[in-house]
């Protein structure tokens, strides 16, 4: 295996399982949506006029918002609060790791770090910031395509009026959307920190040791 592919295997193995699988969704995506348009006599699109429409923006969008209010908000929840036993903890009276003061900077250490004041305020909680930025773009992502494919099929079946994305924010059909992905991302987060307290998986960085007693926290 080359170096740079050995080096970068997890990313371009997520990214890459990303790829495949949002083409895959697009697809049938694709199908389903003609299928809808054909039921209501309108013409079925190309692939390609399909991923400008609402049905596909909705349907990325929503996932990726609650990814990534999960990931962020699991980021920055993990930065005070703690679970006993878990490896997806912190220890229980550690607050910040003596690397994270910048006093213990280093040549090495990113250029915020050196240079202090408010980039490095920033740069002290960029992770949770980006994740939550991005958590915002997706959030308006759902809502812009979710209110086309909401003003299409209304126009399909009873010829009504488009509505703004201003109203379709305050529909139950925006918020049933959000909170059913939102929902499990907590559960199967929730269920990791528990589980990793007495499970195991060896060489991950997810999992104690094999070895760990079930009271030790974090990985």
């Amino acid at each position: 295996m080359p170096r740079w592919l050995r080096e970068n295997a997890l990313t371009v193995a997520m990214l890459g399982a990303f790829v495949v699988f949002l083409m895959l969704q697009s697809v049938f995506g694709w199908q389903v949506h003609n299928e809808e348009l054909v039921q209501y006599g309108a013409a079925p699109l190309s692939w390609w006029a399909y991923l400008g429409t609402g049905h596909f923006a909705e349907a990325v969008f929503e996932n990726w918002e609650s990814e990534f209010l999960q990931m962020g908000g699991y980021v920055l929840l993990t930065a005070y609060l703690v679970q006993k036993g878990s490896a997806e903890s912190k220890p229980e009276d550690q607050t910040d790791r003596p690397e994270d003061d910048p006093r213990h900077a280093n040549p090495d250490s990113p250029w915020p770090v050196r240079a202090g004041g408010l980039s490095l305020v920033v740069y002290r909680n960029s992770l949770s910031i980006a994740l939550l930025m991005i958590f915002g773009g997706a959030f308006l992502g759902h809502l812009f395509g979710g209110v086309a494919e909401y003003n299409q099929e209304q126009s399909l079946q009873s010829g009504a009026a488009p509505i703004s994305a201003w109203q379709f924010l305050g529909t139950s059909d925006f918020w049933f959307q959000s909170m059913q992905n939102w929902q499990s991302e907590f559960l199967a987060v929730g269920v990791l920190i528990l589980l990793s307290i007495v499970l195991r998986q060896h060489a991950s960085p997810e999992s104690k040791p094999v070895t760990a007693a079930h009271a030790q926290t974090g990985a």
